[in-house]
């Protein structure tokens, strides 16, 4: 009766009573303090490489870390807890775009959104945290096909490995390090050479456009220019020659290998 109405009478035959708002807050504020546990667990996990000292992996006597549990809150510190949850602050131009690209975090897809956004925000913070201790040592320029090798070709050598693509195709540096020059070269037309922090230098022929200059420091992955067709060039392509740290010229697929960058005939995502 106190479901129905002081003014209904008879017993129900159909349809169960909808949920009551206390039992809707308490779901909510369980959902909100969950999300919350899971991501400074994750910013926790995250900051920790940064503050571990250098003596600090040898001490066996920390206290475990422990949460809570939560399901046992009031009614009224639910709504408190629940509040920010459902009065969420509209998405700036920065953070629109991160929302959309996780819009099914951890590959989970049909969640509802007060879940999918604490869960993407976990896996950015994890993603951070995993390439802070396991950083990419090299990637692949770009993903057009090899269409010639390092070694003799038409009776010279070649020094290096030609990637066939579209003029305008991103180059990325294929590692970290500082660009040395960037401009003319004889034969290139244009190019870009980076001293790379493992102490080799990295060289990108026959680019159509430059978006890096002397002196800028550059990341792995970085686009630092564009493939063209300029200089003695039979069609647009990337050439990619790897100097080591005396100079010498070496053929950049076991170098890039050895980085973990596997290189094949054929195109490839980088």
């Amino acid at each position: 009766m106190s479901l129905m109405g002081d003014g209904i009478s008879g017993c129900p035959t159909r349809h169960r009573a909808e949920r009551s708002a206390t039992s809707r807050v308490k779901v909510a504020a369980g959902v909100a303090v969950a999300a919350g546990a899971l991501i400074g667990t994750a910013a926790q996990v995250a900051a920790a490489p940064l503050m571990l000292g250098a003596h600090d992996a040898d001490e066996t006597d920390a206290t475990p870390m422990t949460f809570q549990g939560t399901s046992d809150l009031q009614v009224q510190d639910a709504k408190a807890v629940a509040a920010p949850v459902a009065e969420a602050a509209p998405a700036t131009a920065v953070a629109a775009p991160i929302a959309n690209s996780v819009a099914t975090p951890f590959g989970i897809g049909n969640l509802p959104p007060e879940i999918a956004g604490p869960l993407a925000q976990v896996e950015q913070i994890l993603k951070g945290a995993q390439q802070q201790m396991n950083p990419t040592a090299a990637v692949r320029p770009v993903a057009g096909e090899i269409s010639s090798g390092f070694g003799s070709r038409w009776g010279e050598f070649h020094y290096g490995l030609d990637f066939a693509d579209q003029i305008g195709t991103p180059i990325h540096s294929v590692s970290s390090g500082t660009v040395i020059e960037a401009g003319p070269a004889s034969g290139f037309g244009l190019w870009v050479r980076i001293q790379q922090d493992d102490g080799t230098i990295a060289v990108y022929g026959h680019v159509n456009e430059m978006f890096v200059h002397a002196g800028q420091r550059v990341n792995v992955g970085d686009v630092i220019a564009t493939v063209g067709n300029r200089g003695n060039s039979t069609g647009p392509h990337l050439h990619l020659e790897i100097w080591d740290q005396g100079g010498n010229k070496v053929d950049p697929m076991p170098y890039l290998a050895s980085k973990g960058v596997p290189l094949q005939w054929g195109p490839s995502a980088h």
